[in-house]
């Protein structure tokens, strides 16, 4: 999973990605290309079953985070930050809504609700831009000779072309199974799944009425919003272990870091769920689609899983928070054993039997 961090210049992105990595940026020449990290994905059950288990090992799922160029009239006219984009699987766009004298904003206020529209209105363009100059080259050729698959494509195009021109993202159109084979390969930027991170003071963090002037517009493009504070996120990292963490987050009324929330809201994005694989020797979290069958889920832990599945033990986190080991889960009856057809839930733990 690859998320792209993008946003207009002095937004406090290259903060929020040097915080969420532990990337520390020290060429500003660096800026001016993609900058890969990653980070775990916090999950507090997993944090439960690292302490119940006490493994040898323990391994949290990762997320893939990229820090994109900053948005800005010479990035965007070269068009190589929508390259950039286009290789990513979801995009967080990290706006601006502090207010600080000295940090200059390149439209000479802040107004994030203007910049969010603004690069909304880039985003559609670009894929405006590509569609129209695709349906020229598309009618060339059904003139010269009369394709099937040419000309039903045309017909897809100028149904984008329309959707487009009503400046709506194309994440929203409805799509048969053969119209997204047709593009699947085609960069459309705003296909993908986008997360806003609107960086505030940290006055602002439970600003309900600063949420909400997002929240109609995201919630028609089918875009994730949060509120964050880059600047509250340095001072917390700075802290050394987790009970000065949680006592800092409660002390300011935050219920969860910025990476936990972003993460989250990508996973949701991306229609993704968390499983668990559980023991003495390693304790384990692993992503999946939600809507996957277990051998899919074994496939996600070794090929050789999905491929020999014979069944799978199941038993649920909740479950076994209530009972407080297998065992009584056991003695309970709620160790369910589940065949192919069963659809994996959010927070499974699995034991896969398998046979090569």
């Amino acid at each position: 999973m690859k998320v792209g961090i993008i946003g207009l210049p002095m937004t406090g992105k290259k903060t929020l990605f040097q915080i969420l990595t532990g990337n520390e940026i020290k060429e500003p020449s660096k800026a001016l290309k993609p900058l890969p990290g990653s980070a775990d994905i916090l999950d507090s059950r997993f944090d439960k079953l690292v302490e119940m288990y006490e493994p040898k090992k323990n391994v949290r799922a990762r997320i893939d985070l990229v820090l994109l160029p900053k948005m800005e009239a010479e990035t965007i006219s070269k068009g190589e930050i929508f390259r950039d984009i286009a290789d990513m699987d979801a995009i967080c766009h990290v706006i601006r809504a502090f207010e600080d004298d000295a940090v200059y904003h390149a439209k000479g206020s802040v107004d994030a609700v203007r910049d969010f529209e603004m690069v909304n209105s880039e985003l559609v363009m670009h894929d405006q831009i590509f569609v129209e100059k695709r349906i020229e080259r598309l009618e060339a050729m059904v003139k010269k000779i009369k394709d099937e698959d040419q000309q039903k494509e045309l017909v897809l195009m100028n149904k984008l072309k329309d959707f487009l021109e009503d400046e709506k993202p194309l994440r929203l159109i409805k799509l048969t199974d053969d119209e997204e084979k047709m593009i699947r390969s085609y960069p459309f930027i705003t296909r993908k799944k986008l997360v806003i991170a609107v960086n505030v003071s940290e006055d602002d963090l439970e600003n309900e009425v600063l949420l909400s002037l997002f929240a109609r517009s995201c919630e028609k493009r089918q875009i994730e919003v949060m509120l964050v504070s880059a600047k509250v996120e340095a001072e917390i990292a700075m802290l050394d272990t987790r009970e000065e963490k949680e006592e800092f987050l409660e002390g300011l009324g935050i219920k969860e870091t910025a990476l936990e929330s972003l993460t989250k809201l990508c996973l949701k994005s991306l229609n993704l769920i968390s499983f668990f694989t559980v023991g003495k020797d390693e304790v384990r979290q692993w992503l999946v689609k939600n809507g996957s069958r277990a051998p899919r889920a074994a496939g996600v832990i070794h090929s050789d899983l999905e491929r020999g599945f014979i069944r799978a033990e199941v038993f649920k986190y909740a479950e076994l928070m209530e009972k407080g080991s297998e065992a009584e889960l056991k003695k309970n009856g709620q160790i369910y054993v589940e065949g192919k057809d069963y659809l994996v839930e959010d927070g499974d733990i699995l034991n896969i039997r398998f046979s090569v």
